[in-house]
């Protein structure tokens, strides 16, 4: 198959004040593009060109050794990205709610507790990497991060329901050097509907396919 760019979904400016137009500008159409096309160019003519990018990425060993790194790099940097536009929207309104919010509160004490948890998660992922929300086919939570673009359906049977970038080309024109800042003014934009949708999904023990192309 070919992988292609998703489009954003709502205009540039739309998560302004809390992330800037040009910075997400540049974010989706040079660092996600150039994922998508760098992942194209590692499969292209193989027999692995057939395959979703969940089963790429999932599966990393049984890909040839010289094909492994691009494909983990760049099909990471494509999944996560997609499910990232989709995890904020502008005005994303109420928090969580029902069984879900129950969930989060059964794990993290209160949503108070879940974003204290996943800001220092965020905060102290030494270098570029990501912070995450994931889910058990039980609808357990847990927070995570990973190096880079790798991500947690690389190496667990958890599903990402929500994750931050904090890659500093995701927030250094806006906070500079400033990482919590950027990751406290984010709540602001997280969606909270799509990700009870995917937690649904997780807890139904659907695969995490909302980024397969």
């Amino acid at each position: 198959m070919t992988f292609t760019l998703p489009e954003l979904g709502y205009s540039f400016d739309a998560l302004e004040p809390h992330i800037d137009a040009r910075t997400m500008e540049i974010h989706h159409d040079k660092h996600h593009a150039g994922y998508v096309a760098k992942l194209n160019a590692a499969v292209d003519g193989t027999e692995y060109s057939d395959k979703t990018l969940g089963e790429l990425i999932s599966n990393l060993d049984a890909l040839p050794e010289d094909m492994r790194g691009a494909v983990r790099n760049n099909g990471g940097g494509h999944w996560n990205h997609t499910l990232f536009w989709k995890v904020m929207a502008p005005g994303s309104g109420d928090g969580p709610s029902g069984e879900f919010a129950d969930s989060i509160n059964n794990a993290f004490g209160s949503l108070d507790g879940l974003k204290e948890a996943f800001a220092n998660s965020a905060a102290t992922r030494f270098g570029s990497g990501w912070a995450w929300l994931v889910s058990d086919s039980n609808g357990c939570l847990t927070v995570v991060s990973t190096p880079n673009q790798d991500n947690p359906i690389m190496d667990s049977n958890c599903c990402p329901i929500l994750g931050i970038d904090v890659w500093e080309h995701a927030y250094y024109l806006n906070y500079q050097n400033r990482r919590p800042d950027y990751i406290t003014a984010w709540w602001n934009v997280v969606n909270w509907g799509v990700v009870h949708e995917f937690w649904e999904k997780a807890k139904a023990g659907e695969p995490c396919s909302c980024c397969s192309g």
